[in-house]
Formats: C-alpha cells, structure tokens, sequence
C-alpha cells in the first residue's frame, strides 16, 4: 500500500508538472519571451541540479532572452541596411591608404562621439580608392554596435525622393528616412546636374542637418561641386551644412581597382610596388 501511494503521489507531480509547463509556455507567449519559452526547462533542470537561488536562476534566463532580442534586433537592421556584402574591416588594405588613421576609423565605427550629435562623415578620393569599402565597413560596425543605418548609391535615393515629390509626398518621405541614425550617400558626384534632382538631394541634407548623420562619399572636392548643384548658392549651401559638424577624410590614393589589375598584368616573378589589396573596393 504505501508503495501505491507513493507511485500515486508521483503520478500526480509527473501531471502538475506538464500542465504548468504547459500553462508557462501559453504565458511566456502572451508576454512574448521566446528565447525564455525555449529555455527554461534547461536551466530549470541545472537550477534544481545544482541548487541555484531563484535570483540566478531568473536572471540566466533573463541574460538569454536580452542577448536574443539584441541578435534577432542586429539581424534585422542588417536585413534594412542593405550593406554591400563583403565590405568589412578585416578585408579592407588600411595599409594602401596610409592617411587613413585605423584607431580614429575604429572610433567612429562606434557611433556615440558624432551620431548622437547629427554630425557628418565625408569621404573624398578617386574612383576605385576604397571609400565605398570604408563607408560600408563603417557602417556595419556601426550596426553591430546598435545604431540603424542605410546605405544606398545616391542616385537610387534621389529618384526614390524625385518620385514622392511628384506624389506630393516627399515630406513624408524624407521623415521615414529619420529612423536611421546613418544615412551613407554613396557617390554623390554621379548625380546629375538636374534642377529636379539636386532640389531634393539639397531637401534631404536640410531635413537632416544637426539632426540625423550623414556619411557620403564623393570623387569630387568641393570645389567641383558645382557640377552636382545648377545653382551656386544652393551648392554653398549645401556644403555649408554638411560640413559644419563633419569629420572630412582625404582617400587620395591609386584606384584598387587599376593597382591590382596592373600587378595581374606584371604577372608572378615581379615585385609589386604597392601592397596588394585584400579586396577589391568601392
């Protein structure tokens, strides 16, 4: 008899057991705690194993659910950002563009001395130098880091904004753009001298002036811009707010792009007279 009772007890514990389990998994789903719901019964097991206080044993799983929000967070923000693939400090050469300083770029891969304050990054050099490879490194370490970011060739985002504007919704427009902490205009140069075009290119860099950052790069220096901008004031203007709270970076170096095919064309056995770029860049 005492043996019955004591398979009885255990039979009712093994049943109060699965309909908790089951009734934490209906309110883990109502408070929404995935990596919790996934989790628990794991380190639920260790606790009692290993005899943890109630406070460990919640805040390991408090930890856990933290870290999957911020990876799940990270994973959607790269999925927005539409980054370049590849384009990574790892693989960009800091060695073929010596007057780039690695810890200053390090330190502004961190965000908080200049996004917080709207403040501007601007790349200038020739085609093929590496500034789209640094912008998009950049702004991956930024993203990483949990700020939001948007990298986009500038001519793709002036036709998107020419559109709203022909909509009557480029106010709108512009605000959404808001959301991200960094907005990485690629190749400013490569937009065309259109009144259309430049007017809303110059709307943008008002909306987010001291307000939202911006990182562009461009193969032009400012005095050029004037063929970016028909109308002289709106280029100074322009430039200007940009330039006001900015960092500038000079990339005047050899195109990658011509360095690495020269030193295919000298073919093994010869010294290249510059190092070889780790990747092939902008």
């Amino acid at each position: 008899m005492p043996h019955r009772c004591r398979r009885d007890r255990r039979c009712r514990m093994s049943v109060t057991n699965t309909v908790d389990a089951a009734r934490l998994n209906l309110l883990l789903n109502e408070l929404r705690l995935p990596a919790i719901k996934v989790l628990w019964a794991q380190f639920a097991e260790q606790s009692d194993k290993e005899g943890w206080p109630a406070g460990r044993f919640l805040a390991t799983i408090a930890e856990h659910e933290i870290a999957e929000r911020g990876r799940r967070r990270t994973e959607r923000h790269l999925v927005e950002a539409r980054l370049p693939t590849g384009k990574t400090f790892d693989s960009f050469d800091f060695e073929a563009v010596p007057m780039i300083s690695k810890a200053q770029v390090m330190a502004l891969a961190a965000g908080d001395s200049w996004l917080g304050k709207g403040a501007n990054l601007l790349l200038f050099g020739p085609p093929g130098g590496g500034k789209s490879h640094l912008a998009a490194a950049i702004g991956l370490a930024l993203i990483e880091n949990g700020w939001r970011v948007l990298f986009t060739r500038t001519t793709d985002l002036v036709q998107k904004l020419q559109l709203a504007r022909r909509e009557l919704n480029l106010e709108a427009a512009i605000n959404r753009l808001d959301r991200f902490d960094l907005l990485i205009l690629d190749d400013l140069a490569y937009v065309t001298k259109d009144q259309a075009e430049t007017s809303v290119l110059f709307e943008l860099i008002s909306a987010r002036y001291e307000r939202r950052s911006m990182l562009i790069t461009a193969n032009q220096p400012f005095g050029e811009w004037n063929r970016v901008f028909p109308d002289p004031a709106m280029t100074l203007a322009a430039i200007d707010r940009l330039v006001h709270h900015a960092t500038i970076v000079e990339m005047n170096v050899e195109s990658y792009r011509r360095r690495t095919a020269l030193e295919r064309k000298r073919g093994p056995g010869r010294p290249p007279s510059h190092a070889t770029p780790k990747t092939v860049a902008d």
